[in-house]
């Protein structure tokens, strides 16, 4: 029988943020046994080399050291022995993120891909990790989606070789997990503490969430947070699965991190890893939504949004995957032109999943659309970037986005989410309302994600034009591969939905459009004004200004971040003024021609629509209750 690589971890000093890990080879390559550490996690496309906070390492075989040396930024060799030769190493964690580890005094948390070592040529044998509770820490528990190894109940010797993992039915205590290889071990993360716990079962799976930090003192609401939850859920596995309603794992966790300000998650093949701001989360005197006077504040429908995207990632990215990601290289970049639709499409899922769950209205679902096209069409360099591009370089710009960012890329989650938008209404229009993007979506799972093949370059186009019936070339050319906006109006038109754009802070569209110096703005500590950004084609970028000068003055009067705003807004569209800055230690002048705001600002109405029309919107919006 084949052994496992067998790891232990152990938060050894909370206080110091250390957690120990061991891994165990029963029989190491005997030229050598090297081991690596992923220098990213799938997921997060960027270089992030978790390898830097590895503090020591040791080698031990057969009670004898063993020389280790590091040979480059992730990996270490070991000299030849007999095994099993066993490696023992700290990590520091003090990454309160959902991308590496963290620990401290109150809760620990790890994903796999920062804190084990991959024994190079077995990353296909199974893995056995011992998960140990720290000193002193007797009432801390597991949450994760990771299997637990079956153990002998002292009824017999030892488990069956081919024993069925065991599931968790709640919090966990520490002990042995398993996973069949190390792709698997690294693709469950795992937090542990005095976590708060709850469940709700999803057409028949458990799903378990694990809240961890000071929640507020008015009372969460989690049986509200679970249902609403649980409504998302079922959608997207009906979604997938209109028949057979199965979910793709046998229970699934939401591993939340709350936190005064703080927002973002990551997808895992059973889990998700969420930071949440506090305010965000329900509130045990707020009204259900689900009454007369329902109550959904922003905060906690941007909250649902996120663990609705992180779910639907579940099937897109996780098991329909691009070709490239079948087998990660976790030691280099993984390049795919494809993240417009494994982000941005999910993107664009996440927000009419709560639409359809009936946790918003279908005006407060185009109020979020409409923001989205707003943020698009502030992005200049959507005119120089296109998605398909933006995808190739996620890893060296868009994660590191700097101050000529606006100017220069495009997002692929939010331009992607509108391509997905314009292509499934496209799709409806031009099949009447037969074929829709909810096909493509079925027709990829169960032709790439359900066996595992790689959806390769161009597929998603060609799926496309299968299942619709529909020549879409043109449409994929110009706005995934290059870079022209899709054409919403009369696609909007189509469903009763009337499409505005209008100047920001302009009010209605017949007022006078407000100047602008087409900036981003800081605040210094002092109160004074850092431009942070400067837009192309702008009043600012025209008259000389740069990203990091601080404004002092407009036309001979102290200016501040209190003011800045209102005083540019006070003159007229064309307006001269003198703007004096610094950059760096040096007082300079500037001779500003105040420009027009962009129309970047969108809304999307409806008034007096059609009956044919409100259906169309209403199969968009509602297609389970719509009428056909």
């Amino acid at each position: 029988m084949q052994k496992p690589i067998h790891y232990t971890i152990k938060p050894k000093l909370p206080a110091a943020h250390l957690f120990e890990v061991s891994v165990t080879v029963a029989v190491p390559d005997t030229a050598g046994q090297r081991f690596m550490l992923p220098t990213w996690i799938p997921g997060s496309y960027m270089i992030r080399e978790f390898a830097r906070n590895i503090i020591t390492v040791k080698a031990v075989a057969d009670g004898k050291p063993v020389r280790v040396e590091k040979i480059d930024k992730c990996t270490w060799a070991c000299a030849a022995c007999s095994g099993p030769l066993t490696l023992t190493y700290e990590v520091y964690a003090w990454d309160l993120s959902v991308r590496a580890a963290h620990l401290d005094d109150t809760h620990g948390f790890f994903n796999g891909s920062s804190v084990f070592l991959l024994p190079l040529g077995m990353r296909d044998k199974p893995c056995d990790v011992d998960i140990i509770a720290p000193d002193g820490k007797d009432d801390w528990k597991l949450a994760t989606a990771l299997a637990r190894k079956p153990v002998s109940t002292g009824t017999s010797k030892a488990p069956a070789p081919n024993a069925a993992p065991v599931l968790a039915s709640g919090p966990m205590p520490f002990g042995r997990f398993q996973a069949s290889n190390y792709d698997e071990l690294i693709d469950h993360p795992v937090e542990m503490g005095c976590f708060t716990h709850a469940s709700f079962e999803a057409c028949g799976v458990p799903h378990h969430v694990a809240l961890t930090g000071r929640l507020p003192a008015a009372g969460t609401d989690v049986a509200r947070l679970c249902a609403d939850l649980k409504k998302i859920c079922e959608a997207q596995i009906r979604l997938f699965e209109p028949e057979s309603q199965q979910a793709p794992m046998p229970e699934y966790w939401f591993l939340v991190t709350v936190v005064g300000d703080g927002f973002g998650g990551l997808e895992h093949r059973a889990s998700t890893a969420l930071i949440v701001s506090r305010d965000d989360l329900p509130l045990k005197h707020e009204a259900p939504h689900d009454k007369k006077d329902r109550h959904i504040t922003p905060g906690y429908r941007r909250l649902l949004s996120l663990a609705s995207h992180e779910y639907f990632h579940t099937w897109n990215v996780k098991r329909i995957k691009p070709e490239r990601f079948i087998d990660y290289d976790l030691a280099n970049e993984n390049y795919t032109r494809q993240l417009w639709f494994f982000e941005g499409f999910t993107e664009y899922y996440d927000d009419l999943m709560l639409v359809r769950s009936g946790l918003i209205t279908a005006q407060e679902y185009l109020d979020l659309e409409a923001e989205n096209i707003g943020r698009v069409l502030a992005q200049s360099g959507r005119r120089k970037q296109s998605v398909a591009d933006s995808s190739f370089d996620a890893w060296i710009k868009y994660y590191r986005q700097d101050e000529n960012a606006p100017n220069a890329i495009v997002s692929y989650y939010q331009k992607g989410a509108i391509v997905g938008m314009a292509l499934d209404l496209t799709i409806r229009q031009r099949t009447d309302g037969r074929k829709s993007l909810d096909d493509l979506m079925r027709t990829l799972w169960r032709e790439h994600g359900k066996v595992n093949r790689g959806v390769a370059e161009g597929t998603i186009e060609k799926i496309a034009a299968k299942v619709s019936g529909l020549d879409l070339g043109d449409f994929f050319a110009r706005v995934v591969h290059g870079t022209d906006d899709p054409e919403l109006a009369p696609l909007f038109k189509h469903l009763g939905i009337e499409m505005n754009l209008r100047a920001p802070g302009q009010g209605k569209t017949t007022d006078p459009v407000p100047a602008t110096l087409g900036v981003k703005q800081g605040v210094e500590a002092n109160g004074e004004v850092k431009l942070l950004q400067v837009f192309d084609g702008g009043a600012a970028q025209a008259a000389g200004l740069s990203a990091g000068d601080i404004v002092i003055a407009i036309d001979g009067l102290r200016i501040t971040a209190a003011n800045f705003d209102k005083r540019i807004k006070s003159y007229p569209v064309g307006s001269v003024i003198e703007l004096i800055a610094f950059r760096r230690d040096e007082l300079m002048r500037f001779s500003v021609t105040l420009q027009a705001q962009a129309k970047t600002s969108c809304a999307l109405t409806t008034h007096n629509t059609p009956a044919e029309a409100k259906a169309r919107r209403e199969n968009w919006l509602n297609p389970a209750q719509a009428p056909h």
